[in-house]
């Protein structure tokens, strides 16, 4: 099994501020040139699941001009991380104390009071259980849900430090194939 892991284009937000799931858009000719390179390289009849984000449906959007034979289905399990209240703060605003405290119990803490890394890991790896379990797929989503796939592709299902967290994920407009 076969699975495509598609990071949206770049997306509409000043640099450096803290974005997981502010539903922010992405840059429209980035992200048709990302639908092009991506209708070039998925197999014919594919299914591809779209977070929800605007960042990724349009990406959706973009392919589905371009391939109408895949499958397009929408998977909340799919969004980037909840950063709660640090949604759309620029990360050098964020006091040292809470990214420290982050950091520290980087696993199970609520950065920003909505989701842990491991609850996210737990999410992402429903969507992976069932992709193993269904056949080959494509996943429009980002980079922390791709980098939640190395790790369950490397059977990690949970973390507790943040250097067991991987740093690569494809760049915007960019994607990996991995197996299960």
């Amino acid at each position: 099994m076969t699975l495509w892991i598609a990071r949206h284009a770049l997306p509409m937000v000043a640099p450096g501020v803290c974005y997981g799931a502010l539903d922010v858009p992405a840059q429209e000719e980035a992200t048709q040139v990302a639908a092009l390179g991506l209708a070039t390289a998925l197999p014919v009849g594919l299914v591809v699941r779209v977070s929800p984000l605007q960042r990724c449906a349009q990406l959706a959007q973009a392919l589905q001009a371009l391939r109408s034979d895949l499958h397009f289905v929408l998977d909340a399990r799919l969004a980037e991380m909840n950063f709660g209240h640090f949604e759309g703060v620029a990360w050098d605003a964020i006091a040292l104390d809470a990214l420290r405290e982050w950091t520290d119990n980087f696993g199970d803490h609520r950065f920003g009071g909505v989701e842990s890394t491991n609850e996210v890991l737990a999410r992402v790896a429903l969507a992976w259980d069932a992709a193993c379990a269904s056949g080959s797929q494509a996943w429009l989503t980002h980079a922390g849900v791709a980098r939640a796939a190395t790790l369950l592709a490397q059977g990690v299902r949970r973390v507790q430090r943040a250097d067991q967290w991987p740093l690569d994920a494809p760049a915007y407009g960019q994607w990996l194939e991995m197996a299960c």
